[in-house]
């Protein structure tokens, strides 16, 4: 089975609907959201209503930190990152608020595991930004061969090398890299709706369990026309530049 693995959609439906029709025409089969479907973008209600549709269709749909924020605290969050979580709120239903509230943080699949942040404590919402991180994200899942994380906002790729060392890799977009079960890796797999990496392409990953490979892919969208919808909206300038690329 192909896996689409999407992570960070914050609520920009261009990326989102990009990158879904960009999975299905590659074969996946299985689509996975690996946390805040909702915060900084304009279009929550319609994100969300995608969202539960695809889960009612067998998608795996995980919570991320700023889905747990629109009925929890969001103190720790920066002055533009609360302020689009206020607007959030103000527009979500109560179906769609119960329904980010049942979403689990860690979903186990045989010996995959999907995660929004960290495998663990990941009510914690720690980030994988170094091989630190990762060895202990691997330490807490033991039987796991894939691990499958958000979060960053970034792509990157560990592999479990021997007990209490992991390595990175930068992967490069569009190649597959072959992830034998022979180790234990662990995928970043980007954000889709918001990369903070100067690239305004939206980022996803592709995993072939069969094939045994893992392809991170970034995929051109209407960037333009989802920064003007955080305009129109009033909020932040800042998370309409950088749909557009500009940090």
């Amino acid at each position: 089975m192909r896996f689409a693995l999407l992570a960070d959609v914050h609520a920009n439906l261009e990326a989102f609907e990009a990158c879904l029709a960009h999975a299905r025409a590659r074969g996946a089969a299985r689509i996975v959201l690996l946390g805040d479907l909702v915060g900084y973008g304009a279009d929550p209600e319609a994100v969300l209503t995608r969202v539960m549709a695809l889960r009612a269709e067998g998608a795996i749909v995980l919570k991320g930190n700023h889905d747990a924020a629109i009925d929890g605290p969001a103190g720790y969050f920066n002055e533009a990152a609360r302020e689009a979580l206020q607007w959030t709120r103000s527009r979500l239903d109560a179906a769609a608020r119960a329904f980010l509230a049942s979403l689990p943080l860690v979903v186990r699949e045989g010996d995959l595991i999907f995660v929004h942040a960290s495998a663990r404590d990941p009510e914690r919402w720690t980030y994988l930004d170094g091989t630190g991180a990762a060895q202990r994200c691997f330490d807490a899942e033991p039987g796991a061969n894939y691990l499958f994380a958000g979060h960053t906002h970034g792509h990157r790729l560990y592999a479990h090398l021997h007990e209490g060392r992991a390595n990175a890799f930068v992967p490069v977009p569009g190649t597959a890299i072959p992830v034998g079960r022979h180790r234990r890796w662990l995928a970043v797999v980007g954000a889709v709706g918001q990369p903070r990496d100067g690239d305004a392409r939206a980022a996803y990953a592709l995993f072939d369990e069969p094939a045994e490979t893992i392809t991170f892919h970034r995929v051109a969208y209407d960037h333009a026309g989802a920064a003007g919808k955080v305009r129109a909206a009033g909020l932040p300038r800042s998370l309409a530049q950088l749909l557009e690329g500009r940090a």
